[in-house]
């Protein structure tokens, strides 16, 4: 029988192996907590089985994919992810991990509810004391947000980098426009001469030479209000009647329209009250709105037909539409339609629609746009009548 010193000797021997279990299982209670609790997706594939099954995932891999613990445990890696991630990047995950190595890269990859996000993914094959290849542990980190930053600093920096050319532009219009005044002046001298000397022989000419003189002068003011817009000089308000003003900018329009099978058609509310405003200014926003309906039906099958319409929205508002039958506004362009630099046109600028929403609200008004119930787009805008806006 053993005696009290031996006993005490396997007591303490005990004790430790006991300390030493409890420490064992508190690390291992450590260790599977920080998994549980971190915020990053943590999965561990059997690398032994030939269908690579999930053996386990914590709580933030079921929510960052929205698939439940039934949903993902047990079944194969590579067919369960295959439907939310590019197949050439599972491919390429398969491909190194059966050679050994560890994975690592960013995907754009979707949950089971279709919602898009971006995966830091790393896998890492993990091996027994032989140098077997026993499992893969996986971490999936969710950098959605830190892409959407990029994105921004991105577009911040590109709109930056346009504003400078636009204003480099500006700087070059302006010398243009002086340098050019000169044989505008001249243009429009030698058409009146010859409007004196040939008009009264062929009415045909005389109206020819008419268009000439009244485009010269039309160019001529919109040179003029460029320079003023440039140096921020005062607008030249006065009372203007809308109807008149889109009659001379249809008529402006209307020449080579027939070859182009486009039919500009207006429909006018008769005795509307006036307006204050600059009618260059007006006039530019109009043959905006106007040409990017020609813009939306180049390639239209059947009609290609663009409607200006004015109607009274109420005692103190006019309302001015311009109704194409192109091929409207998508949804994903919809909310970036008026934004600075945004087009959906191959040559475009992006400041078409940005400056004529500034030009109708300096006059007081607001101007937006719908997709209209059959098929084109409508663009229209409001203003005051009879009350003198501070542009």
């Amino acid at each position: 029988m053993p005696d009290t010193a031996e006993l005490n000797i396997r007591s303490k021997q005990l004790k430790r192996e006991i300390d030493k279990h409890h420490r064992a299982e508190e690390q291992v209670h450590i260790r599977t907590k920080a998994m549980e609790e971190t915020s990053d997706g943590i999965f561990i594939i059997d690398a032994l089985k030939p269908t690579f099954p999930f053996i386990y995932a914590n709580q933030s891999c079921y929510k960052m994919t929205g698939y439940t613990k039934d949903e993902i445990i047990g079944k194969n890696y590579f067919l369960h992810s295959k439907p939310y991630v590019n197949p050439h990047i599972l491919e390429e995950i398969k491909h190194t991990l059966l050679q050994g190595k560890p994975f690592f890269g960013e995907m754009v990859q979707f949950r089971k509810n279709g919602e898009k996000y971006w995966n830091l993914l790393r896998i890492t094959p993990v091996r027994d004391v032989k140098g077997t290849i026993t499992h893969y542990v996986g971490v999936k980190t969710d950098i959605t947000l830190m892409r959407q930053k990029e994105l921004e600093i991105i577009e911040k920096r590109e709109e930056l980098l346009h504003v400078t050319r636009v204003g480099k532009l500006a700087e070059y219009v302006s010398s243009f426009a002086h340098e050019i005044k000169q044989p505008m002046t001249a243009i429009l001298s030698y058409a009146q001469a010859a409007q004196r000397m040939f008009g009264n022989r062929d009415p045909k000419l005389h109206e020819i030479l008419q268009y000439i003189i009244d485009d010269d002068q039309r160019a001529f003011k919109i040179i003029q209000s460029l320079r003023s817009l440039i140096k921020k000089n005062e607008s030249e308000i006065k009372p203007l009647d809308i109807n008149d003003l889109i009659k001379e900018t249809v008529a402006l329009l209307s020449t080579g329209l027939i070859e182009k099978d486009i039919v500009l058609k207006i429909e006018l509310e008769k005795d509307l009250p006036t307006v204050y405003g600059d009618g260059v200014q007006l006039q530019q926003v109009l043959m905006n709105l106007i040409t990017n309906g020609f813009d939306a039906m180049v390639n239209n099958q059947g009609s290609c037909e663009v409607l200006i319409r004015t109607s009274l929205k109420d005692r103190e508002t006019i309302l001015v539409s311009v109704m194409d039958t192109g091929c409207g506004i998508s949804a994903e362009n919809m909310p970036k339609l008026f934004k600075r630099f945004f087009t959906s046109k191959q040559d475009g600028m992006g400041m078409g629609l940005a400056i004529s929403r500034s030009i109708i609200e300096a006059h007081g008004g607001q101007l937006d746009a719908k997709n209209n119930p059959d098929r084109g787009a409508n663009f229209y805008f409001t203003i005051p009548v009879s009350e003198k806006s501070s542009l």
